[in-house]
C-alpha cells in the first residue's frame, strides 16, 4: 500500500533538484528584539536537513 505524506512535513520541507531536503530556520517567530541584525539576516535563509534525518523525513513527504 502506498505510503500517505505527511501533511505537516509537507509544509515545512522542499526537495532541491539534487535530492537535497530544505528546511527553513528556527527562532524566527517572535520576540526577536533581541536578537542582532546579522542573526536575523543569517536566519532567514534556507538551510539543509542533517543527513541522519534526510531519509526519514523524504519518506514521509
Amino acid at each position: 500500500m502506498k505510503k500517505k505524506t505527511h501533511r505537516g512535513a509537507a509544509k515545512r520541507f522542499r526537495l532541491t533538484a539534487s535530492g537535497k531536503v530544505k528546511r527553513a530556520h528556527a527562532s524566527k517567530g517572535h520576540l526577536n528584539g533581541g536578537k542582532r541584525r546579522k542573526e536575523l539576516r543569517h536566519l532567514k535563509k534556507k538551510g539543509y536537513v542533517d543527513g541522519t534525518q534526510e531519509k526519514l523525513i523524504r519518506s514521509i513527504i
